[in-house]
């Protein structure tokens, strides 16, 4: 069944026509930076791979073509942009037929040889091939395509969220061994996970990235995979479902032994399609119940959370390649001209949702947060819901990452600051003792490990053991005169301290 959801609902068999949609006439109004591309081939020297059609038995370092997209300052005007045709020669590589001649795409690759369809081969985009960088530094977004889809299947939205000013890269879809999935299992997730990880790595070597603002994009089957992604790297700020699986197969992502949804604290956005006729799925036997039921959605906790339906968008457009080569339903899609309406406002949406939540845009915020006519959508186009996080309990670590970012200085006004907004939070006396000792012996941060040390005396002044590790501190930092002050202290409190009898014998003779 999982395997037949994937195939039927995000890929229509039905009849289909075509019609008059093309890249200028979705209306992506682009923002203040010229758009650069790239593409490679990098290497994951920690797993193999095998090429299919080259009929060996040679096994390789795994291969993951990597696309970027990112903002450039250059003036381009006089320079010609990429055409669809060179993104699909991407496709083409990608699914390891680099020598087929280009006039076989549109046979080759899942889509109709048509007149309209040869038409936007020759479309030009809004990306540049190798333009310079800036010396500014950018959110980045870590995109996921669909099942066992290339890494440009978005390109239009891709570009767009460039030119606002996102870096965003890109891998295809492949299997664990070879190019080709399962069908959607808990293994083909995890190898994308992976894939999306060696990515986030990937980019962090590029000088215009900020390492601090990286979200995950996800279409489909990436849709599932880099949720996955996100409870695994605390690197990830927030989640963007293009129609993502997480929706239709959230049993998968739970088969994973690193599935907790308490750790999606991160804002997320969800945005589905259209309902689908209930004729339609049951000729096609569909779950009935997936138009409405969102498990994953209601299972969120600590999570800001979206959850937006496009009423005029079917499955495969919310991609690029699909809004332009894909095969329209006659049972149930709507007009090309609303289809590409409704991609226009699903970029929008992205954008402003990354713009709130990794810019700290309040404009972008107050336009998720607005009823969708007075972000003057048409009437109809888009509901949407959304709920608030719940606090998330405050840990030691969140205290330590705090203190360590203030370098341990001023700790018992971060203290108390704590505790006006977490009244339940505690700092445990062990934990303390602990971590302060950990920075005293390294003599890099001994300074700090007293801080520590001297902040838990405070909040816990009747340890005797507190004490004894503070004078520890002091004596291993060579003040004797302060070791000795704290001694004498832990052995008020505990006159059978055996160490604190022995350290201050040594020390006054």
């Amino acid at each position: 069944m999982k395997l037949k959801i994937l195939v039927v609902i995000f890929l229509s068999n039905a009849a289909c026509c075509f019609g008059q949609v093309s890249l200028n006439q979705l209306s992506l109004d682009n923002g203040k930076y010229s758009v650069g591309f790239q593409h490679y081939i990098a290497v994951d020297s920690t797993r193999t791979y095998k090429r299919m059609f080259d009929w060996n038995n040679k096994v390789i370092p795994r291969q993951i073509p990597v696309s970027i997209w990112y903002p450039s300052a250059d003036d381009l005007s006089k320079n010609a942009p990429l055409a669809t045709i060179d993104y699909m020669e991407i496709l083409k590589e990608e699914e390891e037929w680099e020598h087929l001649p280009n006039e076989q795409i549109l046979n080759w690759f899942y889509y109709q040889n048509t007149s309209e369809n040869q038409a936007h081969l020759k479309e030009r985009s809004t990306a540049y091939l190798h333009a310079s960088t800036t010396s500014e530094k950018f959110p980045t977004i870590i995109y996921a395509p669909s099942y066992q889809a290339s890494s440009i299947e978005n390109f239009a939205l891709c570009e767009f969220l460039a030119s606002h000013g996102y870096i965003i890269i890109s891998s295809p879809s492949r299997g664990t061994e070879t190019r080709f999935l399962e069908g959607g299992t808990e293994k083909d997730m995890e190898t994308q996970a992976r894939d999306l990880e060696f990515l986030i790595k990937e980019v962090g070597t590029r000088e215009d990235i900020d390492p601090n603002n990286v979200a995950t994009m996800g279409f489909s089957f990436g849709g599932l995979s880099n949720v996955l992604a996100q409870m695994r790297n605390r690197s990830i700020k927030a989640i963007v479902s293009l129609d993502g699986s997480i929706k239709y197969q959230y049993s998968t992502l739970q088969e994973s032994p690193f599935a907790a949804v308490e750790k999606v604290d991160v804002p997320f956005i969800h945005m589905a399609q259209k309902d689908i006729p209930k004729d339609v799925m049951i000729e096609d036997d569909i779950d009935t119940t997936l138009n409405h039921n969102f498990k994953f959605y209601d299972d969120l906790v600590y999570s800001k959370a979206y959850s937006l339906k496009f009423h005029n968008l079917t499955h495969q457009y919310f991609s690029t390649l699909g809004v332009l080569f894909g095969k329209r339903d006659q049972r149930q899609d709507k007009s090309d001209s609303k289809i590409m309406e409704s991609y226009k406002w699903m970029a929008l949406y992205t954008l402003n949702f990354l713009d709130a939540f990794l810019k700290n845009d309040r404009e972008a915020m107050n336009f998720l947060n607005r009823n969708p006519e007075k972000n003057d959508l048409p009437a109809g186009l888009v509901s949407i819901k959304s709920k608030e996080a719940n606090e998330i309990e405050f840990s030691f670590e969140d205290f330590n990452e705090m203190a360590s970012e203030q370098h341990y200085r001023n700790l018992e006004n971060l203290y108390n600051t704590i505790l006006n907004k977490h009244p339940s939070f505690s700092l445990e006396e062990g934990k303390l003792n602990n971590l302060g000792l950990q920075l005293v012996f390294n003599p890099e941060t001994s300074d700090d490990g007293i801080s520590i040390l001297q902040l838990a005396t405070k909040i816990y002044s009747e340890s005797a053991n507190l004490f004894d590790s503070l004078a520890e501190a002091y004596l291993y930092v060579g003040n004797t005169k302060m070791a000795i002050k704290n001694f004498e202290k832990s052995l008020a409190l505990n006159p059978q301290n055996q160490n604190a009898i022995n350290r201050l014998e040594e020390l006054k003779k």
